[in-house]
């Protein structure tokens, strides 16, 4: 039985004259050769022309899960970690050169920009935890698709963490783009446009141009239209309808065919509007209504400004609470749904402005 004291034709004149005139594999370096033995707490390698590896010790240890699987004759790769011990060997690590060719196959992926479907195991404020050949890798939500990016109109954390962690336990096709061995990290991407792409499909498009588009996603301040693969643009709740619009999931579903009218493009991103498509029903009354007119309206909603009262579908005006002294009075004498007089103080059909008072009826 050969022991790590034992000589593996170690002192042969040939390798002697091998060792000068060859350089021995530097430590960090990864090298391979057939395994020539297996002992209880040792494993050697043949490393010709520059002599045995051996993996003992604490690195047999820790690579015990490995070894298991090895038979005599096997070709290995492992990890230098000690050029040449007291004893001549090149001591070596499996558990290290396993990691290294990761970090190698993980290089190798970025520069083919391979596409991997991975699970969510966890989320942060900032993105999504995800894990490759047992390393820890981080998907930051800047680079999530459209469809995954947290839809959150204040850019509240606390809400954007809420909506990351839906997508726990779901699978998404990733692509590696950056290795942070020193951390043991490596960073992901969903997104498949680099920045110059998005600005050259953005850059098809112009201001004024009516699309067709699909709803992608539904969120209290408003709608995300899909205009192409890759594109989408908002259309923010004010934008929806000339009618008051509470909640747009009314009056959508996601996977609905729209038309929409692209109303601004700024750093990127796309806003479109579905009420400029329909008739502005302000228009009936350009030059029919003026400050001082008496008019009937029904009370629709109540907001921290007063109460919004409809005079037709899609034209509102505010009785501020101001005019009743406080909300609560305000709130006292003017019921939702109900109809009731009132005098126009403010009519600005450009701005779709208007402004009222409340004219008391007489008992």
């Amino acid at each position: 039985m050969i022991t790590k004291n034992d000589e593996i034709e170690i002192d042969s004149p040939l390798k002697k004259m091998l060792d000068k005139s060859m350089n021995r594999p530097e430590v960090e370096s990864l090298v391979e050769g057939p395994v020539i033995l297996i002992q209880k707490s040792s494993v050697y390698i043949d490393l010709a022309p520059f002599g045995t590896g051996i993996i003992y010790g604490r690195e047999f240890m820790n690579a015990k899960d490995i070894i298991k699987k090895i038979s005599l004759g096997d070709t290995i790769k492992a990890k230098v970690v000690e050029a040449e011990n007291e004893d001549g060997y090149i001591e070596l690590s499996l558990k290290e050169a396993k990691q290294a060719l990761i970090w190698s196959d993980a290089e190798k992926a970025i520069k083919g920009k391979v596409v991997m479907d991975l699970e969510v195991k966890d989320a942060n404020k900032g993105g999504l935890i995800l894990e490759w050949q047992g390393i820890a890798g981080f998907l930051p939500a800047s680079q999530l698709k459209p469809e995954h990016y947290p839809r959150v109109e204040d850019s509240d954390k606390d809400k954007i963490l809420k909506e990351l962690k839906k997508l726990i336990g779901t699978k998404i096709s990733v692509m590696i783009i950056s290795t942070l061995p020193k951390e043991g990290k490596l960073i992901f991407s969903e997104k498949e446009n680099n920045p110059e792409e998005k600005k050259e499909i953005v850059s098809k498009y112009t201001i004024g141009e009516e699309v067709d588009c699909t709803i992608a996603g539904l969120v209290d301040f408003g709608v995300f239209l899909k205009l192409e693969e890759g594109l989408e643009g908002l259309v923010h709740i004010s934008e929806l309808d000339w009618g008051l619009v509470d909640d747009p999931r009314t009056m959508f579903k996601v996977g609905d065919k729209i038309r929409a009218k692209i109303i601004e493009i700024k750093d990127g991103k796309i806003s479109l509007s579905i009420k400029a498509l329909k008739e502005n029903p302000w228009k009936e009354f350009e030059g029919k209504l003026k400050k001082g007119d008496i008019i009937k309206g029904v009370v629709i909603k109540y907001n921290k400004h007063g109460a919004l009262v409809s005079i037709k579908e899609g034209v509102a005006g505010l009785v501020h609470n101001s005019t009743f002294g406080s909300e609560a009075k305000l709130r006292e004498s003017l019921e939702l749904g109900k109809t009731y007089s009132f005098q126009i103080t403010l009519f600005e059909i450009k701005d779709h402005r208007m402004t009222l008072t409340y004219l008391e009826e007489k008992k």
